[in-house]
Order: C-alpha cells, then structure tokens, then sequence
C-alpha cells in the first residue's frame, strides 16, 4: 500500500497542472456566473406556477368535459390544473376579472373588446362552435320563433351566456322577452322538467359532445328546432355562424337525424387573465391543438382553434403560435427543460461581455498563485543573508551553524512543494540560489 500511495503523490506532484490552484483561479468567475443564473431566474422572469385554476361550466356540460382533458394534458407537464363549476360563461367572466380564476371558457358575444381590455383579459384563441340547441316537446308545433309567445322556455341561469343569448335571438324576430316565460333552472333539472312535460322547450348552447345533448337528440318525444333562416342571423348577429347538423350524424343506422337541421351558433373561447404566465399561454394553446384540432360534426380537420371569432383581444403569446407553431425549444426538449433555458437567454448575452475580460485575468491569477509558492522563499533567503550581514565579526562562528540549519530547513520544505512540471525551473533556479546563500555562509564560517 505504502509504494502506492508514494507513485500517486508523486503524479499530483509532477503533474501538468495545479487542479487546486486552477479551481481558486476560477473560483471568482465561477461564483459570479452562478450569481448572474440565480439573479435571472429568480427576477428576470420568474418560473411559471405549478398550479392553475380552469373555470368550467355546469355539470354534465361540455365545458366541464373539456376542462377534464386539459387537466389530464397539462398533468403531463407537471402542472396541476384544479377545475371549478360555474354556471357559465357570464359567471367565468366575473370570476377571471376578480382574479379567482386563471383561465375559463367564455362563448362569443359574451362581451366585447372595451370591456374584456378594462376588465385585463386576453383571448388564447376560438375553440369550437356551440350551437343554440332549441328542444322542444313533440306536441308544441313551432315552426318561427315568433310562436314561441306563451310558452315556458328554460334558458339556463343568468350566469351563463345563454339567456342574454337568447334574447337577442329573440329581439330580431320581434319578440320580446316579456311574451313568454323564460326559466332559470340549470341544465340538467332543466332537462328533468322537460321530460316530465312541466315545461314546453329547453334552450342550451354547447359542445355536441355534452352528455344531455346526446341524450335528448336520441330521445323519443322530443324534437330540435330547425333554424331554417340560419343565414341571416348570421348577417344580424355577426357573433354567430352558420352550421349544419348532417342528417345521420347521431346513429347512421336508426337515421337520427332524419333531416339536415340548419344552426346557428356562438364559438367556444379560451380566456385568460392578462397575467397569466406567457409559457403556461403556450402549453395551453397546444393543448388546445391536440383536443380541439380533428374533424367534428361542424368543424373541419385544423379549422379549430383559431385567433378568430372573438371579440376579446388575443394574447401575443397565442398570436405567435398560430403563426409561427409552438417555440422552437419545446420541439425538442420536455416543457420545464425549454422554458429554463428559454428563460436563461437574457442573461447569456450579459454573461459572455463578462465573460470575455474575466477570461484573460484568470491565467495571470494561475501563474501568481503557482509563482507564489516559490517566490515566499526568496524572502526566507533574503532574510538569511541579512542575518549573515549583521553578524559581527566576534560572534560569527555562533551564528554560522544557526543559519545552516535555516537554510537546510528552507531546502527540505521547497523539495516537498508540489509544483506543475510547467513551472520546474522556477524551483531548480530557487533550489540553486540556496545553494549560493549556503556557500557564501561556509566560506563565511571558513
């Protein structure tokens, strides 16, 4: 063991160069640099949160539906998303300006660009179409809504979109709201009534993907609103598109339905607070992407999501996926990973300006360090040589031997400094000039 550990110091000894005297060398660019990375991330621009709140819709709508997949998505990137129930979209509204939510969905036509800039929200882009679904008992034969005068029609509570929806709805065929009774119950109570005969019509506007929608387009009795004079509603509500439900699309082998229906229908939005964190925008737009880009019964492959059919302002963040896809980064590297360093970029320009002339001290710092441990010697010599001055003629042969043993003491400890071979003939030259100082004691003890 002992020949061992004799060969390995003597590689440390000999080696090219002083690892512990490079890593004090660095050591202050080091710490500046590690400085400079806690400084950005910290306060250039902080990380996103971990956790963010999705306000819904009702139970059993197709906002509650979606909300559960972006939940599931965004849980891939390590980001819990806690969903909340609202009555709609008048509802998500409120609570986005309030700030006690971070995200929800809002049907267009909900607002419009004055208040959505004073309330501080921004659009992340149009999700899909939700058609005005009227449903009616079999007996009730309506074929304009101007026959909708006496009946009860359940519109939903006023948290949701829908009854000032329908209102303006009904204003352009000249009816007012007064003329019929307008319900408040929520969907599925709502649904309930409507089945038991309690009341004449139901209004919804949703995602054909709501659990009630596919229930009441397959149940017996009940039939759908056929907005034949779709078209100019779309010319008096410009919020409002123009969709067909395709006869078979429910159950192709029962043919339900029997007929084309014509729709009119408001588009789903995604709507955020002003605040909300630009790489959490990103991640869910490209959520958004994957659950609400393929073909459907009123949308084409691709059509949807989009920066249009809002009137809400659309984030920057948003825009520029649209435009451009998702960042380059996030191509390639896991989301935490690419916004690290999509986050660092700032500082990488500052770092390197620093870099540059902190680069060309730290080489002179080596040498001095390594010459160093030479040169603390010449002063151990020096202060030899001056003692041998000193020494009156009378006491020499006293202090002679005194000095020898100095400088032997001085030769045993520079032959134990490690040293890089690079800088050998600094410590030969040392080691010659104690040989100097030596002879000149002896030829002064001679």
């Amino acid at each position: 063991m002992q020949p061992v550990r004799r060969v390995m110091s003597n590689v440390r000894k000999f080696s090219t160069i002083s690892l512990r005297d490079m890593l004090v060398a660095l050591g202050p660019t080091v710490v500046l640099v590690i400085a400079a990375c806690v400084a950005a991330w910290l306060l250039v621009d902080p990380a996103p949160p971990r956790q963010v709140v999705l306000v819904t819709g009702q139970e059993n709508s197709a906002y509650e539906e979606f909300g559960r997949q972006y939940a599931k998505l965004l849980a891939k990137n390590g980001i819990q998303v806690t969903l909340q129930r609202s009555l709609g979209s008048q509802e998500n509204l409120q609570r986005l300006a309030e700030g006690r939510a971070d995200i929800g969905f809002v049907q267009s036509g909900s607002t419009n660009e004055a208040q959505a800039e004073r309330r501080g929200l921004v659009s992340l882009g149009s999700l899909f179409t939700e058609p005005v679904w009227l449903f009616l008992r079999d007996p009730v034969k309506v074929d304009n809504l101007t026959q909708l005068r006496g009946l009860t029609i359940n519109v939903g509570p006023e948290g949701t979109g829908v009854p000032n929806l329908f209102r303006q709805i009904l204003s352009v065929n000249g009816v007012e709201p007064g003329e019929l009774r307008l319900g408040a119950l929520e969907n599925t109570p709502a649904t309930v009534e409507l089945l038991a005969g309690r009341i004449d019509g139901l209004v919804f506007s949703s995602a054909p993907e709501a659990p009630l929608i596919q229930m009441l387009l397959q149940t017996p009795g009940i039939k759908l609103f056929d907005f034949t004079q779709a078209e100019a509603y779309t010319r008096r509500l410009p919020f409002l598109t123009h969709v067909v439900l395709p006869r078979g699309i429910v159950d192709l082998g029962r043919d339900i339905p029997s007929k084309d229906y014509q729709l009119i229908a408001p588009t789903a939005t995604l709507v955020a607070r002003e605040g909300l964190h630009p790489a959490l925008i990103d991640l869910f737009v490209q959520a958004a992407t994957e659950i609400h880009g393929g073909a459907g019964w009123f949308q084409q492959q691709g059509q949807f999501p989009t920066p249009r059919y809002t009137e809400i302002p659309v984030a920057h963040e948003a825009a520029r996926f649209y435009r451009d896809g998702p960042p380059l980064l996030q191509r390639y590297m896991r989301f935490w990973l690419a916004n690290l360093f999509e986050r660092m970029w700032v500082v990488i320009v500052p770092l390197l300006a620093l870099l540059i002339p902190l680069s060309k001290v730290v080489p002179p710092l080596y040498v001095w360090r390594i010459r160093s441990r030479v040169y603390r010697w010449y002063g151990q010599l020096r202060a030899v040589e001056q003692a041998l001055e000193a020494a009156q003629a009378d006491k020499r042969p006293e202090a002679l031997p005194d000095l020898m043993r100095r400088l032997d003491d001085i030769e045993r400890r520079v032959n134990q400094t490690s040293i890089p071979l690079a800088f050998a003939d600094a410590l030969y030259e040392l080691r010659s000039h104690i040989n100097f100082v030596r002879q000149r004691v002896r030829a002064a003890l001679a």
